[in-house]
């Protein structure tokens, strides 16, 4: 998932960030691109295996 290297690089922005708002949006901006990649694999498999089931 995380490289060492970017969790460091994480880290490092969240030091230097102005206020919070920005550690948030960082927060974000890490994260949801892995949500929605494991919210499309749900989706792919509930579909296919709802197919399925209707097939004989």
């Amino acid at each position: 998932m995380l490289a060492l290297q970017d969790v460091s690089e994480i880290q490092k922005k969240m030091e230097e960030a102005p206020d919070s708002s920005y550690e948030i949006g960082v927060v974000i901006g890490t994260f949801l691109p892995f949500v929605v990649l494991v919210a499309v694999a749900y989706l792919f498999y509930y579909y296919s295996k709802k197919r399925k089931g209707r097939q004989p």
